[in-house]
């Protein structure tokens, strides 16, 4: 991690005089004193979360499986997220959300402070660290002023709604000395770390394709069509708005269908980034240099406004491809093992959280070798916690944030990692709004040939929100 260490003497001097308290100073952008505790090895990480819904619950209960965080914090909009009191939560929600609503009821050992607006948890001594699970469109904005408050970040995927927001956050982080990790799962998985670093070697030979996609039938009806209504009374509706423009609430935008809607996220986000980090980093890949995709609303008709059906390829300066389908209105698999698969000139790998397998290749016409790699299977047997639950690769992850903090080293997802990989969708959005193929300069982050595309790397904020 690129973290920047100019200090100024006068911090360096408090620094000095107050390591024996445990405690260090630092000054933020603000000009306000920051505090930064050195831990011991007995101390407990103070643990503050914002958004505590649907993910944000998951998140909770895995940071609260190690023993060496305290929950000191929580904010939400939805007041009984906050008071995690599941009696409180509109019966609607639960009727037609079911295991999207979160059981709650956790037991602290103490008891957390409650916020319903984020700043003032921010503003808590008592906070060493955050997790952001909003939406989307939120990510930014609180992860910014996280690291200006000198707290240390886990920010769920996908990281950004736009571009300019994702390298507006790096260059943030950039400029602190804060441990900012990006909650990219498949990075803390055995079979994807052992895949990244033999793929790029040559284990399947020269890579040329790499193919993935979402697939959920949502026909006839998706989200369904519904009018604009008053939200629940407990539901801050304004703030969960914060910087998108202002409009009346509807029952299929939050707290949960707020993934087919392009103002806060889309599939290609919510899901395409997931697979787009993992094959760029198995491929060795930072951004492509061009890409195109095709579909859009080929069968849903419902107040959802992001493609049912999608196909875009990326093409890379190393002569590599990747394409990505989202299939929202029909089903079957895709592959015939795992989630994604890579073409190599020696094999074919079909992989997944739980292993892979490589499949060798064939000789094709004009060609007289034999097989060129073995065949081979890999199963990964994941490491169970002291309570016998398994840790999965998110709790691997936060298991590694947790000890970054500590030692001040890079985690396994950066946010430079987090920005790169979620840059992917939006290109891929921009480029089936347009309907053009984009050529893009991964330096400058510009479209090289399509001036209406530069213009939908950002979106004016509603006041008073601002990067």
């Amino acid at each position: 991690m690129e973290n920047q260490q100019n200090h100024s003497r006068r911090e360096f001097v408090a620094k000095s005089t107050l390591a024996t308290a445990g405690i260090s100073f630092g000054i933020n952008a603000l000009g306000s004193v920051k505090s930064n505790r050195v831990f011991g090895a007995n101390d407990k990480i103070r643990m503050g979360f914002i958004g505590v819904g649907n993910r944000g619950s998951q998140l909770l209960h895995l940071f609260m499986k190690n023993t060496d965080i305290e929950v000191t914090a929580l904010c939400d909009v939805y007041e009984p997220y906050m008071l995690r009191d599941r009696s409180k939560v509109d019966p609607r929600y639960i009727k037609d959300l079911r295991g999207r609503i979160p059981n709650l009821g956790e037991k602290f050992e103490k008891t957390p402070k409650l916020y319903e607006d984020y700043r003032k948890l921010l503003e808590d001594k008592n906070v060493d660290a955050v997790c952001i699970a909003t939406p989307d469109h939120w990510h930014a904005i609180q992860t910014i002023d996280a690291i200006k408050a000198g707290k240390d970040v886990y920010v769920e995927k996908p990281l950004t709604q736009t571009i300019v927001e994702g390298r507006t956050m790096v260059n943030e982080w950039k400029a602190s000395d804060r441990v900012v990790a990006v909650g990219l799962n498949r990075r803390g998985n055995k079979t994807y770390q052992k895949l990244a670093k033999e793929i790029p070697v040559g284990k399947i030979g020269k890579v040329t394709t790499a193919w993935a996609a979402r697939i959920s039938n949502l026909a006839p009806n998706g989200i369904g069509k519904l009018q604009p209504e008053q939200p629940p009374k407990d539901f801050n509706w304004d703030m969960w708005l914060g910087p998108r423009a202002a409009r009346p609430y509807q029952y299929n935008i939050a707290p949960y269908f707020f993934r087919w809607w392009s103002h806060y996220s889309s599939q290609m986000g919510n899901w395409g980034v997931h697979y787009m980090d993992v094959i760029r980093w198995m491929m060795g890949e930072t951004a492509p240099s061009a890409l195109s995709a095709h579909g859009g609303q080929l069968v849903l008709d419902h107040d959802g406004d992001i493609p049912d059906t999608m196909q875009v390829t990326f093409e890379f300066p190393s002569k590599k491809m990747i394409s990505f389908n989202i299939f929202e209105a029909s089903s079957g698999n895709l592959l015939p093992y795992g989630e994604l698969e890579l073409r190599g000139t020696k094999g074919t790998l079909f992989a997944d959280e739980n292993g892979y397998k490589i499949v060798p290749g064939k000789p094709g016409q004009f060609q007289k070798w034999d097989s060129q790699i073995e065949p081979e299977e890999y199963r990964v047997e994941d490491e169970l916690l002291s309570d016998g639950s398994s840790s999965g690769s998110t709790g691997a992850l936060i298991r590694d944030f947790l000890d970054c903090i500590k030692s001040r080293n890079t985690p396994l997802c950066t946010l430079e990692d987090g920005h790169r990989s979620t840059s992917f969708a939006h290109l891929a959005n921009i480029a089936l709004a347009t309907k053009t193929r984009l050529e893009w300069d991964a330096e400058k982050e510009k479209f090289t040939n399509n001036n209406v595309a530069n213009k939908m790397l950002h979106y004016e904020y509603r006041k008073p929100w601002k990067l």
